[in-house]
């Protein structure tokens, strides 16, 4: 991923004297290079670790952040998640070797899986990627799952187009489209029945669910041989197989990669889609981008909005086409 407007991540010289000692403790070997990491879209605190011992680690942490900051840190949940499913989410997740709270920070740390794979996306790396993701999802396909996981995460994403609709918004999403507002307004209108119908089948889908990640894209993955690896893990939740695969084929298309539908036939080489499943999950997710997309700048997150434009691109391209409406051609005139 590009650096340029990325967020401001500390250096390595930054980090507090107590927690670079403690997590040398926990890793049993002094640290004697660390590499700054960049990806994903919040400052937190990331390095590939080369250890005195010849092994290698990863740093992630989150820390006390200025006032104003639009930043949330999920960092808690995402602990919780390597402590507790590790049984399920190997051998797609990396190693967890521990963590620890201190002054404010709280600190992971984990099996460096490697330099970025991805983008960019080739017909071979994304058929892995696919065939993977789906042995992921059938491993857990209708089994028994913790109860602390949410079974409603993904219904969630059923009513954004008509929470849109309801606060008379579909115009500040029109306005994405600047000088061709006008015939983005006319496409929404055009195109909201179907999306809203779609969107709440979301609530309809029934088992069986598997485990859900929640947020498969190239930066919280690596592709090793035939295995897809993911890491950042604080959304875990149980629903359908569907809902991930839906979003993670649309960021495959927002970095160049194969069409969407490809990256679904890979998939159902091992794991077959209900189509009403990812009707619905296309129609929730596009319209989650919608009401994100439109929003004004988040202090701390320069390129979430630029990102989520994007999708939202990628998504009402593939919806018109999957769901035969008009050829949204004022995307175009969305600044990404």
């Amino acid at each position: 991923m590009s650096r340029r407007g990325a967020e401001a991540k500390p250096p390595w010289s930054a980090i507090p004297r107590p927690i670079r000692d403690e997590a040398a403790r926990i890793l049993g070997a002094p640290v004697v290079r660390a590499e700054r990491i960049y990806g994903g879209y919040a400052p937190s605190a990331t390095f590939r670790m080369s250890l005195a011992n010849g092994k290698r680690a990863f740093f992630k942490a989150s820390y006390p952040l200025p006032k104003g900051s639009a930043v949330r840190w999920p960092t808690k949940d995402e602990e919780r998640a390597y402590r507790k499913l590790g049984a399920l989410i190997r051998p797609w997740a990396p190693r967890f070797f521990g963590s620890f709270e201190r002054d404010g920070w709280l600190v992971l740390l984990l099996e460096d899986l490697g330099p970025r794979s991805v983008p960019p996306w080739t017909p071979a790396k994304t058929r892995v990627a696919a065939r993977s993701y789906a042995r992921f999802h059938k491993s857990t396909l209708g089994q028994r799952l913790p109860r602390w996981l949410s079974r409603t995460q993904h219904a969630d994403f059923g009513g954004y187009w008509g929470l849109l609709a309801k606060r008379r918004e579909l115009r500040e999403v029109a306005t994405l489209a600047k000088r061709r507002a006008d015939e983005a307004a006319e496409w929404i209108d055009v195109a909201l029945p179907v999306l809203r119908e779609l969107e709440r089948g979301l609530a309809r889908v029934r088992p069986p669910f598997a485990l859900l990640h929640f947020d498969t894209r190239s930066d919280n993955i690596r592709i090793a041989k035939d295995r897809l690896r993911i890491f950042d893990w604080p959304y875990p939740s149980v629903g359908p197989a569907e809902f991930d695969v839906t979003a993670f084929a649309q960021s495959v298309a927002v970095e160049g990669g194969p069409a969407p539908e490809r990256v679904l036939d890979w998939y159902e080489e091992v794991l077959p889609l209900r189509a009403g499943a990812v009707d619905a999950s296309l129609a929730g997710i596009a319209g989650y981008f919608a009401d994100r997309a439109r929003r004004p700048p988040a202090a701390g997150l320069p390129r979430i909005r630029s990102f989520q434009r994007q999708q939202l691109k990628s998504c009402l391209t593939w919806a018109a086409h999957r769901f035969d409406l008009p050829e949204p051609r004022w995307l175009a005139a969305v600044a990404d």
